[in-house]
């Protein structure tokens, strides 16, 4: 191989890597699919199958829409379907699915002995007692499904006084902080699950209904940036609907406990 086809060779090499690293795509998601470690699980196939880097933007839901409002991403993933119809309303997304679900639940201290009979006279109970409750307070799904809760019932979290914090914080650092000051809160079970400090904490409350947890798969629409990679974007969409991703997503376990269970529905 003489000099000049050598250098030719090389430029071609350079130039090959340097497209396929151009094909890449941004998703907001939730601290829950990023803690957990599923989003790093499934992107890394989803490269290896597509040639197709992804890029993870880890958000509370409320922020990560705002994220996808601004044109920034070309997926949502997150977790407060009221929410993401609100925004498929609104022309900010081109498709909507149902992809995957797990549940949410109460955390609290070890030495709460009371069974949970039902989630209402729990949070009741937490309330009268001026028991410590730590809230995200930062938007997410799962800060929204704690406000969703106390309306259910019928109850103001402001009556906590002192012992109600709002922390603005991301699930594992809410979690710590509950560990620490032996106080309850609202965590996604797959959170939970990977969550490594539970020297002082348990589940006080689970498998009820108004806990379900459903996650929402949306594709952004292109007219809120010009710049948006939709293409590959629905690539990946089709593919993480596909039967591979729902065995991925299903298989997915931490401590040989599964922690989402994919739905994928129109």
């Amino acid at each position: 191989m003489n000099i000049f086809c050598l250098v030719f060779f090389c430029f071609f090499l350079i130039t090959f890597n340097i497209n396929a690293l151009e094909r890449k795509i941004i998703i907001a998601s939730t601290t829950s699919t990023y803690d957990s470690g599923l989003l790093k699980y499934l992107n890394k196939h989803f490269m290896n199958k597509h040639k197709i880097n992804v890029q993870t933007i880890v958000q509370g839901t409320g922020q990560a829409m705002r994220t996808a409002k601004d044109g920034n991403v070309e997926l949502l993933l997150v977790h407060h379907k009221k929410s993401e119809i609100e925004f498929m309303k609104n022309d900010y997304g081109l498709t909507r699915f149902n992809l995957m679900y797990n549940d949410y639940v109460i955390i609290g201290p070890k030495e709460d002995l009371d069974k949970c009979q039902n989630i209402q006279n729990k949070l009741k109970n937490i309330i009268e007692n001026n028991l410590k409750f730590i809230s995200r307070g930062d938007d997410s799904g799962t800060h929204k499904k704690e406000l969703e809760l106390w309306l259910l019932f019928n109850l103001d979290p402001e009556k906590f006084s002192d012992n109600y914090l709002s922390v603005g914080q991301g699930m594992g650092h809410t979690l710590l902080m509950a560990n620490e000051m032996k106080a309850y809160t609202i965590s996604d079970r797959s959170t939970w699950i990977a969550f490594n400090r539970k020297d002082n904490l348990k589940v006080i409350c689970e498998n009820k209904p108004p806990l379900f947890n459903q996650y929402g798969i949306i594709l952004v629409n292109p007219k809120l940036n010009r710049n948006l990679n939709i293409k590959d974007a629905e690539i990946y969409l089709n593919w993480i609907i596909s039967e591979e991703g729902k065995f991925l997503i299903n298989n997915y376990k931490i401590n040989d406990q599964q922690l989402f269970y994919f739905n994928y529905d129109k």
